[in-house]
């Protein structure tokens, strides 16, 4: 059985790096080697060092390291996991490939410099070992050549998108000397373990992502010219508004680098000929912004820069900045009015100004060009699409856009223009098939060679919207869905405007937990929404607060203290899983879990005090006992150290950057588990459910909680006055602070008092009530709705 133990990725620059870093994030021990230094830095000789020093020798690799600590966003899900990355060099530590199972080159974009690593590291490696290059479009088979046949059969390349942590999208190219099986497994591994979405490319210039998203920004950079449009314009047009990223247009390319950008283009421009060819000349203008080093976002300008604070937008004509302008058309207007991604994108590409017709003239070609290169680049278009959804964050990829369009009208207006069709797509048309796609019994079917084939889904993936066409749900109301998902388990899927709590999820995580303790084994919480929950209903609360409606706010708040110990004291096991924001409310929920089941993208805190609040559900007793039970067995408990640990964490809003990280911050315990892929996340927390159902759950025994009382909230109170009189907190930081400190304090009570739960969630829901009545939190919570973001009064 084929495993990869260790790992060895050769090349630190940022991309290298980032491939150890997630090799890490995983749990694989990494090596990491680049070139030895050939002259001594100031530094270094005032130490006194020599080139002949493994310091000096191991100095580019591990430079890279300490800057993994610092980029942002962060490449490392924990810190700790930097200590499975070794650095070193290629001329000291090759012989160590042999005990590596994966060895990743990841040098410069050169042909004969990466064969000059391969022939050293054919030297090196062990029989059976995996051997990949990240290149992003150097032919994988060129570079294969003269090498062991062994190393040729376990050869292949392998193209992650940057940052290799968070971009989904891992092209796979075989070569065809590649062993079937090692193709199998690096694809499996890929998606099982790294938590990529995986697309077979052929070895094509640039493969799929690059060749046609490279493609579709120079054809926007031609309209753009030729319609005369700003930079700004067409941005505003090529977000999220046809299901693209907020970055559009020109600010990825800012965000890309206008010199990554250009060489990857002139790739394919040195490789194909004809219309192509020009279509993949960079224009003059971007030539010279690479001249002047305006390479985007490294070098602090590119089609954007900021002067004071205004951001303003490159005048392609004459090289100078000016207001950033946006497209205002009755088209655009219509669009927005429009739901889902589809309506928006057919409302604005027929439409008859000049919105319309900047979007017409780069849809169409891009399609046409997608089309052009089926068979070429990939055998299918559901590898298309994918890699342009994984690869640059498109909502849906070219073939799913088309049909979004109409296939036939978009085909009718395209040759009516005098442009060519190719002709599978005409004959396809022609034989009746007019979508790309189609659904058929909740199976999803795509277009190949003159039938609909069932797209294969990885039996891990839990499909929400399908599993309730297909099964409908057992209950739900306006805030949440409670749905079979086969097995014995049941889902609590909320739905809420943000996912927000409000009473309508309390009724139905109340009814969630009777139905499964009657007739499931299991319960899981989770969701497929862009954030797993943002916190509770602010906007219910600040309402009920203004109007002095204090008994419905405590009514409230009592609900949802309940509602969570309901989850705690299940018979059954509940399993949480939460993904992206699980904040204040959200956290609330996951605490009081049977097990967590996170994904590796999970941003968790109790944030409250943002708001001028504390957590009312039950989070700082939650958080609390999390830190005691983490604590080893056997070892005497300092229980100021975790009051002021828990103390901290809340009163400072302190929220986890990944899944890993909310483990290192106590949210998650030693045997919650973290989904490195998102999209198995559901499938994963199931599995929790039925492990834990199987192994004879039983409900956890109610105990008493020991606390610090009146000495220790007296210590917890002396940190913020120290703050306030720093001039780092607000006389309102200090009376929030307070607040949170009597609660974690369980009150005035002795040292190391025992209390009982229900005691301290008394604790809290004054405090609560005490704080939301304030003028100064409702300020606070009245801001962040209309702004989004904290007041500090």
């Amino acid at each position: 059985m084929r495993q990869i133990q260790k790992a060895a990725v050769l090349g630190s620059g940022v991309m290298g790096s980032g491939i150890a870093a997630h090799l890490a994030n995983i749990g694989i021990p990494t090596l990491l080697l680049d070139i030895v230094p050939r002259e001594l830095t100031e530094a270094e000789k005032a130490k006194g060092l020599t080139l002949e020093d493994k310091q000096v020798r191991n100095r580019i690799s591990g430079g890279a390291l300490q800057k993994l600590l610092k980029q942002k966003p962060a490449p490392l899900a924990s810190k700790k996991n930097l200590a499975l990355i070794e650095a070193g060099n290629f001329e000291d530590d090759m012989p160590k490939l042999k005990d590596v199972d994966w060895i990743i080159e990841v040098v410069v974009e050169n042909l004969e410099i990466k064969k000059k690593v391969f022939t050293n590291v054919d030297q090196y490696r062990k029989q059976g070992s995996i051997v990949s290059s990240n290149t992003s479009g150097i032919s994988v088979e060129a570079m294969a050549e003269g090498r062991s046949e062994d190393f040729r059969k376990h050869f292949l390349g392998t193209h992650f998108f940057n940052p290799p942590r968070y971009l989904k999208l891992l092209e796979i190219i075989p070569t065809k000397e590649t062993d079937p099986e090692v193709l199998s497994f690096v694809k499996t591994f890929g998606e099982d373990r790294l938590g990529k979405g995986v697309v077979e490319a052929k070895d094509t210039p640039n493969f799929i992502g690059n060749r046609i998203g490279t493609y579709g920004l120079l054809v926007t950079v031609r309209e753009m010219l030729k319609g005369g449009y700003s930079v700004g314009e067409v941005d505003s047009v090529t977000g999220p508004l046809i299901g693209r990223a907020k970055s559009a247009t020109f600010r990825t390319l800012d965000v890309v680098g206008l010199d990554t950008f250009y060489h990857v283009a002139n790739n394919v421009y040195e490789q194909v000929d004809g219309a192509e060819k020009e279509v993949f000349e960079v224009p003059g203008f971007l030539k010279e912004m690479v001249n002047r080093g305006w390479l985007g976002s490294k070098s602090g300008q590119g089609f954007f820069a900021k002067q004071g604070k205004e951001i303003v937008e490159l005048d392609p004509n004459t090289l100078e900045y000016g207001p950033r302008k946006k497209l205002k058309t009755a088209s655009v207007e219509a669009s927005k009015q429009q739901k889902g991604t589809a309506n928006k994108m057919k409302a604005l590409v027929y439409a008859d100004d000049r919105a319309g017709q900047l979007l017409w003239s780069v849809f169409s070609p891009v399609f046409v060009y997608s089309a052009e290169l089926l068979g070429t680049i990939a055998d299918d278009i559901v590898s298309i699409d994918n890699a342009m959804k994984w690869g640059f964050g498109w909502e849906m990829g070219p073939f799913e856009s088309w049909d979004a369009i109409g296939l036939e009208k978009s085909v009718a207006k395209m040759e009516a223009e005098g442009t060519v069709v190719p002709a599978w797509i005409k004959e396809m048309i022609g034989n009746g098939f007019t979508t790309f796609y189609k659904v058929d019994n909740g199976v999803k079917y795509f277009y190949s060679n003159g039938e609909y084939k069932a797209i294969e889904v990885n039996p891990k993936i839990i499909n929400l919207k399908q599993v309730k066409a297909e099964k409908g749900v057992i209950k739900q109301n306006a805030g949440a869905s409670l749905i079979d998902i086969g097995d014995g388990v049941a889902l609590l899927e909320f739905h809420s405007p943000n996912n927000s709590i409000g009473l309508d999820v309390i009724q139905m995580i109340n009814f969630a937990v009777d139905e499964v303790e009657k007739n499931y084994k299991g319960l899981v919480i989770g969701n497929q929404g862009k954030n797993f929950c943002v916190g509770a209903n602010l906007a219910m609360m600040l309402m009920e607060a203004q109007d002095d409606n204090y008994f419905e706010l405590d009514m409230t708040v009592r609900q949802f203290q309940q509602a969570m110990m309901k989850i705690k004291y299940s018979a059954k096991p509940v399993v949480a899983a939460p993904h992206g924001m699980s904040l204040g409310g959200g956290a609330e929920v996951c605490l009081p879990a049977a097990h967590i089941q996170a994904s590796m993208e999970t941003y968790m805190g109790l944030v409250e005090v943002g708001v001028g609040l504390l957590p009312g559900g039950g989070g700082n007793k939650e958080l609390y006992i999390k830190h005691l039970e983490g604590l080893p067995n056997g070892v005497q408990i300092d229980l100021q150290q975790v009051a002021n640990k828990v103390f901290e964490s809340i009163a400072t809003a302190k929220t986890s950057t990944s899944g890993e990280e909310a483990r290192d911050n106590n949210f998650l315990g030693k045997f919650d588990g973290v989904s490195v892929n998102g999209d198995h996340l559901l499938y994963d927390a199931k599995q929790a459910a039925l492990h834990l159902y199987n192994s004879g759950y039983t409900a956890p025994a109610r105990k008493k909680v020991p606390v610090v009382g009146e000495p220790g909230y007296a210590t917890l109170l002396l940190g913020a006055e120290q703050m306030r009189l720093s001039g780092f907190i607000s006389e309102h930081d200090v009376e929030i602070a307070k607040q949170v400190a009597y609660v974690i304090a369980g009150g005035k009570v002795p040292y190391g008092t025992k209390v009982d739960e229900d005691y301290l969630l008394n604790l809290e829901r004054e405090a609560f009530l005490k704080l939301v009545a304030m003028p100064k939190t409702q300020q606070r919570m009245q801001h962040m709705l209309v702004k989004g973001k904290p007041l500090r009064n």
